[in-house]
């Protein structure tokens, strides 16, 4: 458990530094374009460099707009742009965030099956028990993180 926590604690700590590409928008026309017209470099220049044809520049360009350009093509493109290609998931959240999420939304689940059976026995609890329950419910699946947590609801 505590590995799992660890782990979790430094990827996030690595991701972090990334936040602030959250909001990042991509040009209209791609990054590919935006960067090749701010070095005032055309098509057919890039194409030369990559050894190409000039049609396939325009290709890759609308393919990168349409995200079916390969992260390979790009880590090429970006080479002879002189830049570096990053690739990589910035996450809307911590990842700490996303799992205490996920696990209030797995208890709720659970404690709603537990209290209709309960119901049935006439053995509900009372709403203060209910939040109480919860709480120790969201905690022990965010400190266990349960290979069925991401499992569908």
């Amino acid at each position: 458990m505590k590995k799992k926590k660890l782990i979790r604690e430094q990827v996030d700590a690595s991701l972090s530094q990334f936040s602030s590409l959250y909001n990042t928008n991509i040009p209209r026309k791609g990054w590919i374009r935006a960067i090749r017209d701010a070095l005032g470099m055309t098509a057919r220049q890039l194409a030369e460099r990559l050894g190409i044809a000039q049609q396939a520049v325009a290709r890759i360009e609308k393919d990168e707009i349409d995200g079916s350009v390969t992260i390979k093509t790009m880590r090429r493109i970006a080479e002879q742009l002189d830049c570096q290609f990053v690739y990589g998931f910035v996450p809307k959240t911590s990842l700490k965030e996303t799992i205490q999420t996920r696990a209030k939304q797995v208890a709720a689940k659970r404690l709603t099956e537990a209290n209709q059976t309960m119901a049935l026995e006439d053995q509900s609890l009372y709403a203060k028990e209910n939040i109480q329950v919860l709480s120790e419910m969201i905690d022990d699946l965010v400190y266990t993180s349960p290979s069925n947590l991401w499992d569908k609801l």
